[in-house]
């Protein structure tokens, strides 16, 4: 490595929004972070579902609350009465 064209690395504890820590190098003296493996619903599998502009309600309004149960039972009842069953793609 060349001498003088590298930032200097420093040993750092990590610290998260969620109270956890760590040790790790960076070029930062402080890390300061809102989110980390501990506190992510990717690695933690709960996902918390923030919506601030109302987009879900907006899309079941225009396209309603279609679950496959829903769609099953619409099914049943389409045969039941003799009428062709229908499925719309979007």
């Amino acid at each position: 490595m060349r001498d003088g064209i590298h930032p200097e690395c420093f040993d750092v504890e990590a610290h998260c929004a969620c109270g956890a820590t760590w040790n790790t190098r960076s070029t930062k003296k402080e890390l300061r972070l809102e989110i980390c493996s501990n506190c992510h619903p990717f690695f933690t599998g709960k996902q918390k579902l923030i919506d601030t502009e109302g987009r879900v309600e907006r899309f079941t309004k225009k396209y309603g609350a279609q679950t496959v149960a829903g769609l099953k039972e619409r099914q049943q009842k389409q045969q039941k009465t003799g009428a062709k069953a229908t499925t719309t793609t979007t």
